[in-house]
Formats: C-alpha cells, sequence, structure tokens
C-alpha cells in the first residue's frame, strides 16, 4: 500500500460549476494519489465539495454547465479528455461508485436482479446464465439472506441497509480496481453502518481494491482510513496518515473537526459535568462568496491574526507524509487558550 504506481492520480482538478453565466470552483486544485488495496478517506463539513470530487471523477457531470480541468490519470490516460462513450467503459468497469442516496440511485421501475445485470450486458461478454449467476453470488457477497428472492424485489421492498448493500452489489459486479464510496453509512443505524464498513473492508482484502471513502464522520475514519485528506471550500487544507493526523492535526479547521467531536462524559451520578462541545463559528462559504486571497477559513477563526496567514496558500510537508495548506498552522490555537 502507498508504494509503486498509484492506482490512481488525480492533479490540479478543478470543477466549476457555471452560475449566473459565470464559473465558480466547487473543486479547486485538488491533488492526489490512491494506491491498490489503501483506503483514502476525504472528510469535511457539508458544502465543501467531497461529493462533487467523486462525481468528477466518474465523469457524470454535464459539460454544458460544468467546467473541468486538471488530470485524472488512470492507466496513463486522463480521463477528463474522455470522450462520452470511452467514459462509459470506464464506468462500473474500472472505478464503481457507491452513492449516497440508496433508494434515490436505484430505478424504482427495475427489479433488484436488473439493476445489478446492466453493468454486466455492458461491460462483460457474460451470457444470461453466467449473468444471473453473478447477480446471486453478488447479493450473496454482501450478506443478503434468500439472494434469489431479492432479486426479484424492487428497491421498494427493501430496507435502508439492504438497499446500500444492493448499490455495493452493483458498483462491485464488475470487480472494478477503485472504489468511490459517497457517504455510504448515511441515514444507517449504527449496528448496520459497523455491517456495511466491515463489508467493504471484506472486499478490499478480497480484490485489493483502492477505496476512496468520503465521509463526514471522523470515526468512521479512525476505524477504516489508511490515509486521510480534509477537504475544506473546495481545497484540501491537510493531508496525512491516518495514525498522524488524529495524533498530530495541524491546520486550524482539522483540529476544530475533531474537537467538535462528542467526547464520553461522566456518569450522570459524578458532580463533574460533561465538558461543552465544540462548535465551529459560521459556515463553510457559498461557491459565489470564496475569498479571492488568502486562508479559506480565516473568517471563521477570527483569533489568529491576518498576519499568520498565506495571502496565496499553498500545500506545505511539515513532517514526511503529512501536508496542510496555510502556515497559519504554526499559529493556531482555541479561543481563550493559551497558543498550542
Amino acid at each position: 500500500m502507498g508504494e509503486g504506481k498509484p492506482l490512481l492520480e488525480v492533479i490540479d482538478l478543478h470543477t466549476a460549476f457555471r452560475i449566473r453565466d459565470s464559473y465558480y470552483d466547487a473543486v479547486d486544485g485538488v491533488s492526489f494519489t490512491l494506491h491498490k488495496n489503501e483506503k483514502l478517506a476525504i472528510v469535511g463539513e457539508s458544502g465543501c465539495g467531497k461529493s462533487t470530487l467523486a462525481t468528477t471523477i466518474m465523469g457524470l457531470h454535464n459539460k454544458n454547465n460544468t467546467r473541468i480541468t486538471g488530470e485524472i490519470i488512470y492507466k496513463d490516460t486522463n480521463l477528463i479528455q474522455l470522450s462520452e462513450a470511452l467514459y462509459n467503459r470506464v464506468r462500473g468497469n474500472d472505478v464503481g461508485m457507491i452513492f449516497q442516496d440508496p433508494l434515490a440511485s436505484l430505478n424504482p421501475l427495475m427489479n433488484i436482479g436488473e439493476q445489478i445485470e446492466e453493468g454486466l450486458v455492458y461491460h462483460t461478454d457474460m451470457d444470461d446464465k453466467q449473468r444471473k449467476a453473478r447477480v446471486i453470488e453478488l447479493l450473496e457477497q454482501v450478506g443478503l439472506p434468500e439472494p434469489k428472492r431479492v432479486a426479484k424485489q424492487y428497491p421498494h421492498e427493501l430496507s435502508g441497509g439492504m438497499r446500500q448493500r444492493v448499490c455495493i452489489a452493483i458498483a462491485l459486479a464488475c470487480k472494478p480496481p477503485i472504489i468511490i464510496a459517497d457517504e455510504p453509512t448515511t441515514a444507517l443505524d449504527v449496528t448496520i453502518q459497523a455491517q456495511i464498513l466491515d463489508l467493504l473492508n471484506e472486499i478490499q482484502e478480497e480484490t485489493e481494491s483502492g477505496i476512496i471513502l468520503i465521509t463526514h464522520d471522523l470515526g468512521v475514519v479512525a476505524e477504516t482510513a489508511d490515509r486521510v485528506a480534509v477537504m475544506y471550500a473546495g481545497q484540501f487544507v491537510e493531508v496525512a496518515s491516518a495514525e498522524e493526523l488524529f495524533t498530530n492535526p495541524l491546520h486550524p479547521y482539522t483540529r476544530s473537526l475533531l474537537r467538535s467531536i462528542p467526547q464520553g462524559g461522566k456518569d450522570v451520578s459524578d458532580e463533574a459535568p460533561v465538558d461543552e462541545l465544540h462548535v465551529i463559528q459560521g459556515t463553510v462559504p457559498s461557491l459565489v462568496n470564496l475569498p479571492e486571497k488568502g486562508c479559506r477559513f480565516a473568517p471563521r477563526i477570527p483569533w489568529i491574526p491576518d498576519s499568520a496567514h498565506e495571502e496565496d496558500p499553498v500545500m506545505h510537508e511539515a513532517a514526511p507524509g503529512h501536508y496542510v495548506r496555510c502556515s497559519c498552522y504554526k499559529h493556531f490555537y482555541f479561543e481563550g487558550e493559551e497558543e498550542a
């Protein structure tokens, strides 16, 4: 993991949406690599560009309303330059995606078996009997009971956890070397969340695929990720191994996110109160109001002086393999506390 030629290399990627005849970057200069058998987590608040990054890699944006520049290198090919017909050969076959909302991503008019078969029809030369056997195999692999019955059911007949497993089966149908999981445990109860994460781990052990895990749940990241990229306002602000990020967070945004995780407090019978939950001031800026210069997180940490921020923040290698944007990380402390 992490050695040799990467499975996927993203270089200076920009995804800009057209709003009132102007273009605004939702993904702004993002670069990263993904290796075989590696799980890269991308974390951040809602609206920071995580899902847009995923759908850009999958080539799912309308080019009439979206401007995409940079490079997405897979097998020595820049996917951005592919025609729609050629990109169709990549989707599902080389890169599979598990979408955030399984009910919205499944076709309500097709049964489960037909939906899993779609990718097999397009990307393989299997005959009908082989495809149906593969569908049953996939449903068993993702842990669904009575797979022959499930294959004949429709999405509305399944629970949320079952639908999410079906989405995973669709993403795995052609055994893609890269899997993008966009908030795969959202809206699922804790028990089902754990089962889904265990399933992804089992799949990776079996296939050695590279997984991009998009989430806002830092607990999930701590348990599953090898490497973490923290995203804010369309940019990566910190990238490090999971162990390094949780033991030595540097960027003010990363440290604020970690401080916002609910901590185990005292028992109700104890006199000492539970620590008050840290709240990050303000909100993620909208695309049309992104600051042209300076650290984009600066307005939410007003107690750090302007002189601590770079005019044009860049990624610094603060330690081997640990990158952080803007020199403000050297001056960060929480309001009312001594400098860290």
